[in-house]
């Protein structure tokens, strides 16, 4: 496993970590098996694939932001935080993921737990995560945070809620 240099950290997208980025990227999409082809365009003009993600913006008809989990130059995953529920609550308040070089190493839980912070800070005292039945990662990084579980959603998704009003 590498080393990495400092711990890792949600921080806006960034131009410094586009190597890594464009390579973890590339293989997560190799690994799951679909099109690399959005790739060739960020590669193109990076600093403009960046500053179309950075800042809160309208996604899924709610402000969201975006963040990407980095170490230094190294680009191990992104997280988007809905600062609000969409009107069906579709994907919850906060999606994330970790690319294919860098998964099962404990980085989503961290991401997660980051992300919970930025959440208290938004204001949001229950935060709202929908999972794949069969995403048995997420599905532990989920209740690694404390997730308690709540049905299923329109798209079979199992819900989990956090609270986040006490310290974490």
């Amino acid at each position: 496993m590498i080393e990495l240099p400092v711990p890792a950290t949600l921080s806006p997208p960034s131009t410094r970590v586009r190597t890594s980025y464009l390579v973890g990227e590339q293989a997560d999409m190799i690994d799951r098996g679909t099109s690399t082809d959005w790739l060739r365009d960020a590669s193109l003009d990076f600093e403009a694939f960046v500053n179309e993600r950075t800042g809160v913006r309208d996604r899924w008809g709610v402000p969201s932001e975006l963040f990407w989990y980095t170490s230094d130059e190294y680009y191990l995953g992104s997280l988007v935080i809905r600062h609000q529920l969409t009107e069906d609550e579709g994907g919850g308040h906060i999606g994330y993921h970790v690319v294919y070089p860098w998964q099962r190493q404990g980085h989503a839980t961290h991401m997660l737990q980051h992300a919970l912070a930025k959440c208290k800070v938004l204001g949001l005292e229950r935060i709202l995560l929908t999972v794949s039945p069969d995403n048995e990662a997420s599905l532990t990084v989920v209740r690694r945070n404390d997730g308690i579980p709540d049905g299923v959603n329109h798209e079979g998704e199992l819900r989990f809620w956090i609270d986040i009003t006490e310290a974490r």
